[in-house]
């Protein structure tokens, strides 16, 4: 048995038994991130437990939220969820709801320790990686078939790897639903947590129910026409966004953009292998009120939550260098904000005013 299937199998067996901990008598509260990877790994839970016969509900983390802050914490406890899918949403060392138990679904994340309650299942350190709906996927199969759920894995394994990721599982749903029409449907699920409303909602309802990717992306359902029109808003704001130039101090390159869609992560990665020496800083100050939202990428190979851990200003909190070692990023006040660059090396032309009128 190959690594990949082995630890496939020991996954499926820590799910099965940390399910078995959920309390009966009321639904599994799911909880992802907004992505294509995300919303595909919800969908897989909520249909697999469906077909098993449980209840569940599915919430989405948007902007600014994190499901280990104060507020979304108190909304999971209102909720009287049975137990927790927390989904391509990172973990810590300690829980989110305390008695509740937990299962975190990711494929990037380090596990910082063990947690009562919580059960970690990370693709960390596997050679392929995979994505947190392969991940979702495999843990279904102990539930029961997944052969219909298999394009919304390869959905995930797009949205974050690419089409030509190294999994039999991916060059299945290839052969089977073709790789244009799987490409397609990636890029419209993951337009509308983009777009300047953030709402990935219509996303979510069309994986939840469709049966294919071309329901998606040659569909009629009226949330597919709410797809398509992200795509066309972000469309148009990545355009403004790559007239944006670099600015530099040492290593570090930093492009500021002031746009309401979530083009930072886009523009970032669109720098990362035109800079292949430099850490990459795309920073977006009109995405949330009151707040920089940044994403860093490096083609050097350096571990970015490190690198950013290390330049941790006074006010970084949990929106603060979280993700993935090679994907990072985070949120900060303008107080912050300023202190971040400072440290990095930038004058006051990278300051953010914490007055916004005076942008």
């Amino acid at each position: 048995m190959n690594t990949l299937a082995a630890w496939a199998t020991s996954a499926r067996r820590d799910f099965v038994d940390a399910l078995a901990l959920f309390r009966s008598d009321e639904p599994v509260g799911i909880i992802s991130h907004n992505d294509a990877d995300g919303l595909a790994s919800a969908a897989i839970m909520a249909r697999s437990l469906e077909g098993n016969g449980r209840a569940s509900w599915v919430r989405i983390l948007g902007r600014g939220e994190n499901p280990w802050a104060d507020a979304t914490a108190t909304e999971l406890r209102a909720s009287c969820a049975g137990g927790l899918i927390v989904a391509d949403l990172g973990a810590r060392p300690e829980p989110i709801v305390a008695g509740t138990p937990t299962v975190i679904i990711d494929h990037h994340v380090r596990s910082e320790g063990h947690v009562e309650g919580v059960t970690v299942l990370s693709g960390y350190g596997l050679k392929p990686t995979p994505s947190s709906s392969l991940i979702a996927l495999w843990c279904a199969q102990a539930l029961g078939d997944t052969d219909e759920l298999l394009w919304l894995a390869a959905l995930g394994l797009i949205g974050d790897l690419g089409d030509k990721a190294e999994f039999e599982e991916l060059a299945e749903a290839r052969r089977r639903y073709g790789v244009t029409a799987l490409r397609e449907a990636t890029a419209l699920v993951n337009a509308p947590r983009r777009a300047s409303a953030g709402d990935a909602s219509p996303a979510l309802k069309l994986l939840l129910k469709a049966n294919g990717p071309k329901e998606i992306s040659a569909g009629t359902d009226p949330a597919v026409q709410a797809l398509v029109a992200a795509r066309e808003e972000v469309k148009q704001a990545m355009a403004e966004a790559r007239r944006a130039a670099p600015r530099f101090a040492g290593r570090v390159a930093l492009i500021r953009l002031h746009s309401a869609c979530q083009v930072h992560p886009l523009i970032a990665q669109s720098w990362r292998n035109r800079l292949k020496g430099n850490i990459v800083l795309a920073a977006n100050t009109g995405y949330r009120a009151g707040w920089v939202h940044f994403a860093a990428r490096s083609a050097t190979g350096e571990n970015l939550i490190d690198f950013l851990r290390s330049h941790a200003p006074a006010g970084a909190d949990e929106l603060y260098g979280q993700g993935h070692e090679q994907a990072t990023g985070g949120a900060l006040s303008p107080a912050a904000w300023n202190e971040f660059v400072t440290s990095l090396g930038f004058g006051p032309e990278m300051h953010w005013p914490a007055d916004p009128q005076e942008l």
